[in-house]
């Protein structure tokens, strides 16, 4: 129906204590998601979200993020595809689990980056690619860091409905010289089909990460654009 839609297939690790409520527990869990994974091959281009985030422990202790975070590497060796990762506040321990297991898995980019130069150099050298939104262009740290990452290992998103980039954002200042202008956002209240929704990010928006990308790079918005979806295909290979 919607044939330039793709999906991913894992267990978010906020979501990873309804594991054990699973009926069979996390093998039976993880075991369907392979079976989901195999009957949708057509559709499904990585293994993901997982990863690490003990900014929100109250969702998920420690250790059972931990525990399912490396099942994630099995279910990816067991597949061949990449992973889609999540690494938050995570003390090193997210960095430590992917170089353990690291050739279990062919690729991966670790979205909604937020750290800083050296973070993403330990990413690099992991051999991962990273995801940039508007969480990633809040101060003048961040823009730095995104500076630093080289262009084929970047790709960008919106993280919608959130993620979008506020005029609090160092990074608006860069929108400014924009030549196109993004539509107008009302109150859901007030809205009609040609505007956003106030306060709504909306997968639109993503030419607005671009627009800060480029101008990071000093580089034409098209040659970006075709720079990070070669990135994006090569990586998620399902693509067509």
């Amino acid at each position: 129906q919607h044939a330039h839609l793709y999906a991913t297939v894992g267990c978010h690790p906020t979501r990873t204590s309804e594991v054990s409520k699973h009926a069979g527990g996390a093998p039976a869990y993880f075991a369907a998601l392979q079976k989901l994974i195999s009957e949708n091959r057509d559709k499904v281009v990585a293994i993901g979200e997982c990863g690490l985030d003990y900014d929100r422990l109250h969702f998920s202790d420690k250790a059972t993020q931990l525990e399912h975070f490396v099942r994630h590497f099995e279910l990816a060796q067991a597949t061949g595809l990449p992973l889609f990762l999540h690494d938050r506040n995570t003390q090193g321990d997210f960095a430590r689990l992917v170089k353990e297991n690291r050739q279990k898995f062919t690729a991966g980019v670790v979205h909604s980056f937020t750290g800083s130069a050296s973070e993403a150099q330990e990413l690099l050298d992991l051999g991962l690619y990273i995801g940039i939104n508007g969480c990633s262009l809040k101060t003048e740290d961040n823009l730095a860091a995104v500076k630093s990452i080289p262009v084929d290992r970047l790709m960008i998103e919106t993280d919608c409905p959130y993620c979008e980039i506020r005029p609090t954002h160092a990074s608006h200042k860069l929108l400014e010289k924009a030549v196109w202008k993004q539509q107008e956002a009302k109150r859901k209240e007030r809205w009609s089909e040609e505007c956003l929704v106030k306060s709504r990010n909306e997968p639109c928006t993503i030419r607005q990460v671009l627009h800060v990308l480029a101008t990071l790079h000093a580089m034409d918005e098209a040659e970006m654009a075709d720079r990070l979806y070669d990135n994006t295909v090569r990586v998620f290979s399902g693509i067509s």
